[in-house]
């Protein structure tokens, strides 16, 4: 099933190995690729259903190979990047990426990402209905209300906007590029940064309990936000 396949590109055999045993439990089968267009010839033949990326390829950037995967195939897309490479991680990110991992990595976090995207892709929630819960945080879409533990938290139009797109996101990691678009209708205007700064600063006040150590909505440094759901999955109703 290629649902179940996984396609790693990287060119250090030593950093494939570690990918590998890491995705043998949830994958029936796992193919490698030391180049992009190795990389890519499986992505046509093999069809995976999750591929981890390496940003630092030999024979094409990143950028340009997540841009090619995005053409012929929907599989999600976990990026290896270095910890000096926040635009790089950005601009794969906006190119069709779903996550990223930064090396040096633990086994236990690239395992726990892997899985985070495999719920929220198979959890497929609807944006136009229903109610999404993670722990105490519920959002009903159909009423355009949220409550946090039982109780009603009152909401700009903007920061409705922003907390829909990150839950509906749970696990992903939303460039700033990504939010303000999503939220702004893609207006250019002032520093998108700084405007999701002030409104992401303003939600955790509402929704955390601790604004200053945030539980749910943490910051990826030069990057963006992600949603951090709790070990309670998500359902609908």
């Amino acid at each position: 099933m290629a649902a179940r396949t996984a396609l790693i590109i990287d060119d250090e055999p030593q950093i494939r190995g570690v990918v590998r045993n890491a995705l043998a439990a949830d994958f029936t089968t796992v193919v490698e690729a030391a180049t992009a267009a190795d990389g890519l010839r499986l992505v046509e033949e093999q069809h995976p259903g999750f591929i981890v990326l390496d940003l630092g390829l030999p024979d094409m950037s990143g950028v340009t190979v997540c841009e090619r995967i995005r053409r012929t195939s929907d599989a999600l897309v976990l990026v290896l990047s270095a910890r000096h490479a926040d635009r790089e991680k950005a601009m794969l990110l906006d190119a069709g990426a779903d996550d990223y991992v930064t090396k040096p990595f633990s086994t236990i976090e690239l395992t726990a990402r892997v899985r985070a995207l495999q719920r929220r892709a198979t959890t497929a929630r609807s944006t136009k209905s229903g109610t999404i819960r993670y722990g105490g945080l519920a959002m009903d879409l159909e009423k355009r209300s949220v409550a946090s533990n039982g109780k009603e938290v009152h909401l700009t139009p903007i920061e409705w906007g922003l907390l829909k797109v990150l839950m509906t996101n749970a696990g992903k990691t939303l460039t700033h590029r990504q939010l303000f678009n999503a939220v702004w209708s893609g207006r250019q205007f002032g520093d998108a940064q700084q405007y999701l700064r002030v409104h992401i600063a303003n939600l955790r006040r509402k929704i955390e309990t601790n604004p200053i150590d945030p539980r749910h909505i943490l910051t990826e440094p030069g990057v963006g936000y992600r949603f951090v759901a709790s070990s309670v999955e998500p359902f609908n109703q």
